[in-house]
């Protein structure tokens, strides 16, 4: 068993601000490309197709840099590092290059590299905090990191409601096919957001090396013929599926209706509010945005907040309110007609995106095997992404034939999904799933 030094507030700090920049493009993809993609001429049933990307990179991608990276070392490099600045470089390229996109298709393709980029970051990054931290100290790790990825979301957000407050031209905004040049503007901050911080990490967070008996395993693995090596990453996803603790398996049932619900949002925000408020895609965008960065800025400040609060109720009962919150946040919020009384529903939402992106990483950190916490983190993103996935598929149909074409409701539709995740996640349980 390796050693793990507990660290310092600032250690952990250091060791998580890289996902401040990640996040901030994320912030950027969940507010800003489905209004683009609108924009450049899509419509409401097309939108969930155009997101394919997201779940088809993260389904291969993450799992698969997961476990290469589990299979790295550099003394000079480290083991995760390496992954998080090639991530952080394809990212902020295609950022930059993002509100340039002429038509709908080069936006389309465009956001599949940008999610490349974003997922090849992404994964060894939860791994990285397992690495690091000992079991005492990874509840506050990981919501340290769901702190960044309140704060990257509220910076992108706010970017994208100030620049449309202070210099949108609503003749241009309204226009066919036409970005409105105040988006740039975010899009160029993300680019430099997302090298820089990355750049911060890895600069002043140095790695734990692997112990004797992993750097033994990395030697060997090195000295497989070159076509082994290729498939062999996929040989221990599958193993490692098949191994897998019952607490991981009714965790994926949790997800899939949690993160097809959470894409539901991401899309329909927007219109939703066009529809409900009576705003133009502009103005619906500026909105959408300034909502979103909300409910971080909540996540942001009961982050930290929710680790005693798992200590002493558990992290299974905090995270099943977190759910039951987001429920109620999507299902009153398309309801309410005042443009200031539409921002409460994101207090609740924020609380649960806060447990969302920390207590079921801090979960599954603690029962998986220390060698294969790359593996595993990977897996449970194909858990997030196969739920987005079959929502990019499906919920075109859906809407179009089932809920009328609106966006209102589409984002009800979403808080019933929120609703059967929390009732599922009751099932969870750390010490039965250690047993078994």
């Amino acid at each position: 068993m390796t050693f793990k030094p507990k660290l310092s507030f600032w250690q952990i700090w250091n060791m998580n601000i890289g996902f401040l920049g990640i996040q901030f493009s994320f912030g950027l993809q969940q507010t800003a490309i489905n209004p683009i993609f609108s924009f450049l001429g899509a419509s409401h049933d097309q939108l969930p197709l155009l997101n394919l990307a997201g779940p088809i990179t993260g389904l291969l991608i993450q799992p698969l840099v997961g476990a290469i990276s589990d299979k790295t070392w550099s003394p000079k490099f480290g083991r995760r590092k390496p992954f998080f600045l090639i991530g952080a470089i394809i990212g902020s390229l295609c950022l930059f290059a993002f509100p340039y996109s002429p038509e709908l298709w080069f936006a389309v393709g465009l956001l599949w590299l940008l999610d490349v980029g974003n997922n090849t970051a992404m994964e060894p990054y939860r791994a990285f905090i397992g690495d690091k931290l000992p079991d005492s100290q990874l509840n506050f790790g990981f919501q340290m990191q769901s702190l960044f990825v309140g704060a990257g979301i509220v910076l992108a957000n706010l970017s994208i409601f100030l620049f449309q407050d202070w210099f949108s031209v609503e003749s241009v905004d309204t226009a066919t096919k036409t970005i409105p040049t105040w988006l740039y503007y975010s899009f160029f901050i993300g680019a430099a957001a997302s090298i820089t911080t990355i750049l911060w990490t890895v600069l002043k967070t140095p790695e734990i090396p692997p112990s004797d008996k992993e750097l033994e395993e990395i030697k060997l693995s090195k000295q497989e013929p070159l076509l082994h090596r290729i498939f062999e990453p996929i040989k221990e996803i599958a193993g490692a599926i098949g191994d897998m603790p019952k607490f991981m398996w009714r965790l994926s049932a949790v997800y899939l209706f949690q993160w097809y619900a959470l894409f539901c949002y991401w899309q329909f925000i927007a219109p939703m509010l066009g529809e409900s408020l009576d705003l133009n895609k502009g103005e619906a965008l500026g909105k959408a945005a300034l909502m979103n960065g909300s409910y971080n800025f909540v996540t942001m400040l009961v982050a930290l907040a929710l680790v005693p609060l798992a200590k002493k109720f558990s992290n299974k009962k905090v995270y099943v309110a977190s759910l039951f919150l987001s429920a109620i946040a999507m299902l009153s919020m398309p309801f309410i007609k005042n443009q200031i009384l539409i921002f409460l529903p994101m207090l609740f939402l924020g609380i649960g995106w806060a447990a969302m992106m920390g207590i079921p990483y801090s979960m599954v950190s603690r029962i998986v095997p220390h060698g294969k916490r790359g593996v595993y983190m990977g897996i449970v993103n194909m858990m997030i992404v196969i739920p987005m996935f079959i929502q990019t598929i499906t919920f075109g149909s859906i809407i179009k034939r089932l809920l009328d074409n609106s966006a209102v409701n589409a984002i009800i539709f979403g808080g019933v999904f929120f609703a059967i995740s929390a009732i599922l996640a009751t099932r969870l349980n750390i010490t039965k799933s250690i047993k078994t």
